[in-house]
């Protein structure tokens, strides 16, 4: 039987990719490979079409604002349809800060509006008060989690996000700000559609949700292999502690 692939689409590697979020990329090749898993990267960048057939994982970093406006606009010009095409029909989407601003419906800046793409139900504004910045911690509830599914990273951001009605937090703030540093929602779920603002980057210190991002891109209908996670799992000890919880 052949083994499965896992095809990503990195988005806008160029310009998306502030505090080191490409080692989440790397994360999910390892682990993949570790495996026998196949992984193939791609990457997408402004002006290049998206066959919404060809890949399972769709990934967006965090960006500067001049260089989010760029991929904004790119977005919505050549991208928008087949990226939505390819989640409804299942694959996965995340995005990291600014890549999680571009999955809302928009992000205001002073007068300006950045529109998004709309696959998550949240609105961004630039808050004129003090970057959400520090070590963060939340609680999730994703299917096949460990029983607390906390996930531990860094954010730092202007930004404040709300969830519109209805609108799934990607989990709760046990310490730090979260999406806006008043509701305690972090991030937004929709089905294979995740966004957050943990930093870090988030996978090497989250190993699970990198296995839970990789068994949802492929369709995995079992458990994947373990693996001897003793170094992964201490970085989550500690990025748990430096957020002050308990992993």
């Amino acid at each position: 039987m052949l083994e499965p692939t896992l095809r990503i689409a990195a988005l806008y590697p160029d310009q998306l990719n502030i505090y080191a979020d490409r080692g989440n990329i790397a994360v999910l090749e390892n682990r993949c490979r570790w495996r026998s898993i196949g992984c193939e990267v791609t990457a997408i960048g402004i002006g290049d079409q998206i066959d919404p057939g060809r890949f399972d994982l769709f990934y967006l970093g965090g960006g500067q604002d001049e260089d989010q406006r760029r991929c904004a606009a790119d977005l919505l010009e050549c991208k928008r349809d087949a990226l939505v095409e390819a989640a409804s029909n299942g694959a996965v989407v995340l995005g990291i800060c600014g890549g999680f601003q571009l999955l809302g419906h928009w992000y205001e800046l002073g007068d300006e509006r950045i529109e998004g793409v709309g696959l998550l139900d949240v609105e961004t504004v630039r808050s004129d008060g003090p970057r959400l910045i520090g070590n963060v911690a939340i609680e999730t509830a994703l299917a096949g989690s460990p029983a607390r599914g906390v996930l531990a990273g860094f954010e730092n951001h202007g930004g404040r996000t709300r969830l519109l009605d209805g609108a799934t937090p990607l989990g709760r703030v046990l310490k730090g700000r979260g999406n806006d540093g008043v509701s305690g929602d972090e991030g937004c779920r929709s089905g294979n559609v995740i966004g957050t603002y943990l930093h870090g980057p988030l996978l090497p210190a989250n190993c699970w949700f990198a296995d839970w991002l990789i068994a949802a891109a492929i369709g995995s209908e079992t458990s994947l292999a373990p693996l001897d996670d003793s170094l992964e799992l201490a970085a989550h000890q500690a990025a748990c502690a430096a957020a002050g919880v308990n992993a």
